[in-house]
């Protein structure tokens, strides 16, 4: 199986950002980098070389779609699994995700406890 260790989080919210980062390092043992927007994490992310990145939807300024696109575009992770996390989890809208790449959708809000265990399920559909 493909490893997941390293994690990078993209979502304005400061609450999210704090039970995210809580789950997924205590919980899931992951190395996780924050980014407050989708210009950081496009900054940040070819450095850092995440194994997955979780990308809101809802973001002021660069939206998660527009970042998506960006990373789509950088050679260093042109081919970076990404799931949304996103309030926003209606039939269509996760359809029109999964036709733009992403691995899958995280509804908000998420049980961080259960977080770790949700990724790495989708994550093992996918690569295990």
């Amino acid at each position: 199986m493909k490893p997941l260790t390293r994690i990078i989080v993209v979502e304005d919210d400061p609450d999210i950002q704090v039970v995210a980062r809580l789950g997924l390092e205590a919980v899931g043992g992951f190395t996780v980098k924050l980014c407050s927007s989708g210009s950081e994490a496009i900054a940040t992310a070819p450095d850092f070389a995440p194994d997955l990145i979780l990308l809101d939807v809802m973001m002021p300024g660069m939206d998660g779609l527009s970042t998506l696109k960006a990373l789509r575009e950088m050679p260093k992770t042109v081919a970076t699994p990404v799931m949304i996390l996103s309030a926003k989890v209606q039939t269509h809208e996760v359809a029109h995700y999964k036709e733009l790449g992403v691995l899958d959708v995280i509804s908000k809000p998420f049980d961080p406890m259960t977080l770790p265990a949700t990724i790495l399920n989708i994550w093992t559909q996918h690569y295990g």
